[in-house]
């Protein structure tokens, strides 16, 4: 080798080895200086005039919930204190587990000129626009969520400065990059003249072929990701014709499911179309994204394969009455298939909850305004579910889903102290989720009586 030259390996090795060095430099002095621990926090009680318990089902009256830290510690019956505690009392109101919104896209945000502004808008655009975007998520009662789509990893940078306390914003589980193949829902390069359309392959989430599909996931491993996201059929908001074709082959899926659990991750498959959804169900998939034509077999195989259905109704809603309002709302191809989506998505949910699927919340929030989450629990109880159904699927329903039922999804001792209320009883008006006036994520209270309370990093 040539003097002065090295090769990308060796590179590494000395970025590593340099890396060690200073690691080893800035850590010494830490053991010789270590600083006295922090006071442990005081405890806080919140006064709640009724409690939902998600996991039975059922209003709870007055409770005492006592939280030390990030973490509930009790759950007690009536009206009780602690010393040293704060007391916060949460007259007229509902406590609720923090919610749980297991489909959103917080970097992005559908608006007129959503199109050209992906054309002249830089990476570091988008980010900085999803801080306030997560922050409205937050404020609206949802401190978790799942980020299914992003563009290049943001959302894990996103999600890793929330949880350093940088900024605020919800949990975040996110997908990274959805995954779908040439020319379909997922392919950036759909709609624009040749000489723009990209060369993408696994590496960029688009796949050909089982080989590609493990290559795929197996690069969101590498990017840290903490879900998977698939797309066997076309969409709505892309500029290609379909939006129920299926885009994926069956042993495609397959792949892209089972190298997804091989790493252990959940996946959730963005389908409208039936046979599309069939084969993510067969596969093994954990959830099915949309599910507009879903027909009675697939109702069937998603009972029988435990498949939970995150529906986005009001999406489904919101993009078909802005192309019926609006004939020039998006672009002809997408105003086609917008017009198609609503009253159907409708029909479907409703006949899905009848036939026994198992639900979870979701909400495609990015396709209109984020912090409007909350808009998905009239139209569900509009097509027959219980109001305390629909309050299950965006807490207990979509932590189990999620696989994180242990630390999120009820108030019980042990869990984050993630608790939101609303000013009266929603499982006899739904509209109230629309008021969320408390929001507590992890301890820290992020409104209070309907304001926004100032936020202060603890970023060091």
């Amino acid at each position: 080798m040539a003097v002065g030259t090295m090769t990308t390996a060796g590179r590494a090795r000395r970025a590593a080895y340099s890396f060690a060095l200073l690691a080893g430099c800035a850590l010494a002095p830490l053991g010789a200086h270590a600083q006295d621990a922090a006071p442990a926090p005081k405890p806080v009680v919140l006064h709640c005039p009724a409690l939902l318990d998600s996991v039975a089902g059922k209003m709870l009256g007055q409770s005492s919930v006592v939280i030390q830290g990030d973490r509930v510690t009790e759950v007690v019956s009536g009206y009780i204190t602690r010393p040293e505690a704060e007391v916060v009392e949460l007259a007229g109101e509902t406590c609720l587990p923090g919610l749980i919104d297991a489909h959103v896209h917080l970097s992005n945000e559908f608006t007129p000129t959503v199109y050209s502004d992906m054309l002249h808008f830089n990476l570091a655009d988008w980010v900085v626009r999803s801080t306030v975007w997560a922050k409205r998520t937050l404020l609206g009662g949802f401190t978790t969520v799942r980020n299914l789509g992003d563009s290049h990893y943001e959302t894990v940078a996103l999600r890793d400065q929330i949880n350093k306390g940088w900024v605020a914003g919800p949990r975040i589980l996110t997908a990274g990059p959805a995954i779908g193949s040439t020319g379909g829902h997922a392919d950036d390069g759909d709609g624009l003249r040749m000489d723009l359309q990209p060369d993408v392959g696994a590496h960029d989430s688009i796949i050909n072929g089982t080989a590609d599909a493990w290559k795929a996931v197996r690069e969101h491993y590498k990017q840290n990701v903490d879900t998977i996201k698939i797309m066997t059929t076309g969409g709505v908001l892309d500029l290609s014709g379909s939006v129920d074709n299926s885009q994926l082959t069956e042993e495609e899926t397959k792949a892209l499911v089972a190298a997804a659990h091989e790493y252990g991750y959940i996946v959730g498959v963005h389908a409208h179309g039936a046979e599309g959804i069939r084969r993510a169900v067969v596969a093994g998939a954990d959830s099915i994204e949309h599910g507009t034509f879903m027909d009675a077999q697939d109702m069937k195989l998603m009972k029988e394969h435990g498949t939970y259905y995150v529906p986005t109704i009001y999406t489904g809603t919101y993009v078909t009455e802005k192309a019926k309002g609006n004939p020039h709302a998006y672009p002809p191809a997408v105003q086609a298939k917008a017009l198609l989506v609503g009253p159907q998505l409708m029909k479907t949910v409703g006949d899905a909850y009848k036939a026994g699927v198992k639900f979870a919340y979701g909400t495609d929030a990015g396709v209109y305004p984020h912090g409007e989450n909350w808009k998905d629990f009239p139209l569900l109880v509009q097509v027959g579910m219980p109001a305390m159904y629909a309050l299950q699927m965006a807490t207990i329903n979509a932590a189990t889903l999620l696989k994180k039922d242990k630390d999120i999804g009820s108030v019980a001792a042990g869990k984050y102290a993630d608790i939101v209320a609303v000013p009266g009883d929603p499982t006899k008006d739904i509209m109230l989720m629309g008021k969320v006036d408390f929001v507590m994520k992890g301890g820290v209270v992020f409104k209070k009586g309907g304001a926004e309370q100032v936020f202060t990093s603890t970023a060091h």
